[in-house]
Formats: structure tokens, sequence, C-alpha cells
């Protein structure tokens, strides 16, 4: 089974609480990565694995910093075909960026031929629900893909 690398950016730590839990609903055997300074060097891109970005919006639509380098670095990406991924991004709808970063790597992800799992889920956090739980609803739902 492909290794799974959870990948986040975070400000105040909501997005690294989601992809905290969502590691812990993994299936078992499966190698589980948690990154929160990525370096797109540190991955060999011919190697099929799986990424779960789990990335909050900050300012005007903007990364957080300790993602900031991955983003900058999967710009200039061309080939990640070879990857699976899906996003979970945390925002808030009184905002007109709502959950803009994670749209934004969505994209990015797509223009360079990774393989999206699933559609993106948008968390907005001014609900008062707790974004793990959300996360986790929507993970279970196709985490079977995972197995492949």
């Amino acid at each position: 089974m492909k290794p799974i690398h959870f990948i986040v950016g975070t400000m105040l730590g909501s997005s690294e609480y989601v992809a905290d839990h969502l590691a812990t609903l993994v299936p078992d055997g499966v190698e589980v990565n948690q990154h929160l300074a990525t370096d797109l060097n540190d991955f060999d891109l011919k190697v099929p694995q799986t990424w779960i970005i789990c990335t909050s919006t900050h300012g005007a639509g903007d990364f957080p910093d300790n993602i900031q380098n991955f983003i900058d670095q999967l710009a200039i990406q061309t080939d990640l075909k070879h990857i699976d991924y899906a996003v979970c991004a945390l925002g808030d709808t009184n905002y007109d960026t709502f959950c803009q970063a994670g749209n934004t790597v969505d994209q990015m992800m797509r223009d360079r031929g990774a393989i999206a799992l699933v559609d993106p889920l948008n968390i907005d956090v001014s609900t008062g629900e707790i974004p793990e739980d959300l996360a986790e609803t929507w993970f279970v739902q196709w985490k079977d893909k995972l197995e492949g």
C-alpha cells in the first residue's frame, strides 16, 4: 500500500489537529508521515504515494508560513502523476477568501497531473463545529480508496 503523507499548513494549530486526528483513522499497516515544515525535495516523486493536504487560509487568501516554501516549490514542479491526494481546507466564511489556500493547492495539484481521490473539504471554522469531527466524516466516506 502507498505511504500517506499529511502535509500541514497552519498558523494557529487547527489544521495540525485535523491532520493528527485523520492520521489515527488510516488503516493499520499503512505508513503514515506528517509534515509541518514540508520540503518537496524530501519526496521521491517517482514513487506512488498519497498526500493529504490539510491547510488553513490566512490573510487575503494566503498560505500559512510553514507551508509557503512547499507551495513555492510546487509551483515550479511539472509532474506529480504518481501522487494521489486529498485536500482538507479550513477557513472562515466571514472572509471573501474562504478556504482559498485549499482551493489553490487543489488546482495546483490537478494542473501537475496528481490524481484527486475526492473533492476538497472546506471547513468553516466560524460555525462552532469541531473541525476534526467534520474531517472525520469526510475521510471515512472515502478512506477505502487508500487500500489501492
